[in-house]
């Protein structure tokens, strides 16, 4: 294996041949006003533009091809009225309902008169008959449902058509009635999403950190106001997309985590290089240059290699999450964009004046000068990593280990309303339909059976068959009698599940109906059976997440190993990167299933009992992180990379390397553990479960892969690790991150 021999140029840094990132980084200095004029501009026009054309968020998403989008298309298309999208007003009061017999019907006229919506059922019997057992009144006649049925889904349509709801049940409300609404009309109800809280928590945080990791008080300042200024102009391109397609409601939420967290980092690393070129005597704008040209470069690449990943996304299939991947792409591509050109305008506004108000004496990173012995603390410690690696890489194994144990038990599945906080509309329907009818109440399965292609003579009898079959299947609490459509086409009822949407028994249950028992009651009689309704279809989606969870870790795999592979040109470097990564999103699985799956911690969090992991968190997750990831191995490899072409010392390549970026890595992960673990304030179970995993994944990357596990890993392939075959190094382009 050939090793290089060890570069005969000067151990001093020289500078980088003036390229088209050292010019745009200089001409940004050089012309501050204009490039900070331009910023302001867009941020004024996009947010502008938004407010008078931008679209709404829903998480209105069909699932074409699944036995639920079918079953649905064939029940509205043959009994429109019971059709759609169903939702439940839930009514509850100390006394018998039965009392508040015209405020009930009159809640119902008005809400079958809304627009979209194709019937309101009524919970109440006709005066002087008794009520149905197993309807929608319960046994002691305190609680009832109003079961809604609209022609789309209710998310979509907004606070102006909530507050018709609203007026619809107002008699009931003033006659003392509790009324609730549950499903997506409980969704549509919730309060809108403040992530304000989050952005301070997040900013508070960075600012300490930057002041005590740089001292100066324009140097905190300066990634901070790039970043915000970047994620707003990119929000406000996003809400113009969502006026041209439907991005999920925690779509914009979870751009803004992203944006604020790269924007922050890629900012950071720039700054330091300007900092450290201010130190050394450069002129303002050469240094900006400079920055751009170095730092600026591996932020481009890093940026690149974020928005691949996310663009891995695409390969689920499924365009609900290919656009949450599209949503966190667009803030990362205005964070890169920021750093790369107002970052340096207004380094070129503060020229000198960088360390002028300062909390403490500031200091830079080291540059590699000629004859120049570095013992600081960082150096020390990889020298220690030199003498025992296999120590060292053992320890971060055992960590990464541990931490992953739970990942063996992780159960996918979709977070219900019980677990939102009670402040929440649906919180408190699920709650009293739980009571009052079970738990299963609040994901009832609706059975579809299209019998147009059976001769009238058989569907009396398959009518009997399919009722039979239904009869005491496991896990339902109830069944309802098979209903025929106005044109006799369709047969349909209503299974009730014995548990809540989320337990895995419900799951279970409509797998177990939609491939075992339905299709062997019509077997032989030409008729085609579905399992629909919302929580049917949130088994569908659960079963194409995870069956596409592979070939998404394959493709983002595959294609962060190429990148690293070209950037590099060392095979081992790229292989040695895309298994520690895969090593670091296990253990943060890990922790996802302990806390909100084990229930270790969850409700202090706020999440009401044991939940299952959400089905495209994971996916989510490891597209992200992933991205993530490469902007610390960028980072410090680039250093490694720069020292070994300098010196040929691989050892010591690792210890200069780590001695001069551990500080801004370390940094730069506290700042986005802070901006990712602020969201766990959130209501919304999925962005706490999104925003634990990212902290904790940055976390441990950043501390027990890139100071524990990488050092050694490299330490042990020695000048191995830059070893590429001569017909491979033919092949690969050439590309420099510094």
């Amino acid at each position: 294996m050939p090793v290089p021999r060890q570069n005969s140029i000067a151990h001093t840094e020289s500078p980088p041949r003036p390229g088209t990132l050292w010019r745009i980084g200089r001409w940004c200095a050089r012309h501050f006003t204009l490039v900070i004029v331009i910023w302001l501009l867009a941020l004024l026009g996009v947010q502008l533009a938004n407010r008078a054309a931008g679209g709404e968020y829903s998480d209105n998403f069909s699932l074409p091809g699944t036995q639920s989008q079918d079953g649905k298309e064939v029940l509205q298309a043959h009994e429109p009225a019971v059709g759609g999208t169903s939702a439940q007003v839930v009514l509850h009061d100390t006394s018998s309902l039965t009392d508040f017999q015209s405020q009930v019907n009159q809640a119902v006229s008005s809400l079958g008169q809304l627009p979209h919506v194709l019937s309101a059922q009524n919970p109440l019997p006709p005066a002087g008959q008794p009520p149905q057992p197993g309807g929608p009144l319960s046994s002691d006649g305190t609680t009832a449902y109003i079961t809604v049925r609209f022609d789309t889904n209710p998310t979509t349509l907004g606070d102006t058509y909530l507050n018709q709801v609203d007026t619809a049940v107002a008699p009931l409300r003033e006659a003392g009635v509790e009324v609730e609404y549950g499903g997506p009309l409980g969704e549509l109800a919730r309060p809108a999403a403040d992530d304000r809280t989050s952005e301070l928590i997040g900013f508070a945080v960075a600012i300490v950190v930057l002041l005590v990791g740089f001292g100066s008080v324009i140097a905190a300042g300066l990634p901070l106001v790039t970043a915000l200024i970047a994620v707003v102009v990119g929000l406000g391109l996003l809400g113009l997309l969502a006026a041209l397609s439907t991005f999920a409601t925690v779509a914009p939420t979870l751009a803004t985590m992203i944006g604020l967290g790269v924007g922050i980092d890629y900012s950071l690393f720039l700054l330091t290089r300007h900092r450290q070129s201010l130190m050394d005597g450069k002129d303002p704008a050469d240094a900006a240059g400079h920055a751009a040209a170095t730092s600026g470069r591996a932020v481009l690449i890093s940026g690149c290699t974020v928005i691949i990943a996310l663009a891995g996304l695409s390969v689920s299939g499924v365009s609900f999450i290919s656009k949450l991947g599209l949503a966190a792409a667009v803030t990362v591509v205005t964070a890169v964009c920021g750093a790369l050109t107002l970052l340096p305008a207004m380094m070129g506004l503060i020229g000198r004046n960088m360390d002028r108000f300062t909390v403490r004496k500031p200091v830079a990173e080291q540059t590699l000068s000629e004859n120049e012995e570095v013992t600081g603390m960082w150096h020390r410690y990889a020298q220690r990593v030199e003498r025992r690696p296999w120590w060292f890489l053992s320890a971060g194994l055992a960590i990464v280990v541990i931490l992953a144990i739970p990942l063996f038990s992780i159960q996918l599945g979709h977070i219900g309303d019980g677990a939102d906080p009670t402040s929440f509309t649906d919180r408190r329907a699920f709650d009293l339909m739980s009571q009052a009818f079970g738990p299963g109440s609040n994901g009832p399965l609706t059975v579809v059976v299209d019998q147009s292609n059976v001769p009238a003579a058989n569907q009396a009898a398959l009518k009997a068959n399919v009722q039979q079959a239904l009869t005491g299947v496991p896990d339902t609490a109830s069944v309802g009698p098979l209903q025929t459509s106005s044109d006799g086409a369709v047969l349909f009822t209503t299974v009730t599940p014995d548990q809540q949407p989320q337990d895995k028994s419900t799951t279970d249950l409509v797998g177990h109906l939609s491939d075992t028992v339905l299709p062997n009651a019509v077997a032989g009689t030409g008729a085609t059976t579905y399992v629909t309704g919302t929580t049917a279809a949130q088994v569908d989606f659960l079963d194409i997440v995870s069956s596409r969870l592979i070939p998404i870790i394959a493709v983002v795999v595959g294609l962060a190993f190429i990148i690293i592979l070209i950037v590099f040109r060392a095979p081992l470097i790229a292989l040695k990167a895309a298994i520690l990564n895969l090593v670091s999103i296990a253990a943060s699985y890990g922790v996802l299933v302990a806390v909100f799956q084990w229930g270790w911690g969850g409700e202090a969090l706020g999440v009401n009992g044991k939940v299952p992991i959400e089905s495209y968190v994971p996916m989510m997750m490891f597209a992200i992180v992933f991205g993530l990831s490469m902007d610390y191995e960028i980072f410090l490899l680039s250093r490694v990379h720069e020292a070994w072409l300098k010196t040929g010392d691989s050892k010591g390549s690792v210890a200069h390397a780590l001695e001069i970026t551990a500080r801004v890595i370390t940094c730069a992960a506290l700042i986005m553990v802070s901006v990712f673990a602020a969201f766990i304030v959130s209501d919304n179970i999925v962005i706490k479960m999104m925003g634990l995993g990212l902290a904790v994944s940055v976390l441990i990357d950043a501390s027990v892969v890139r100071l524990l596990m990488v050092p050694a890993v490299m330490t042990l392939l020695g000048p191995a690790a830059w070893w590429t075959p001569r017909w491979l190094d033919r092949i690969l382009p050439h590309i420099k991150t510094e």
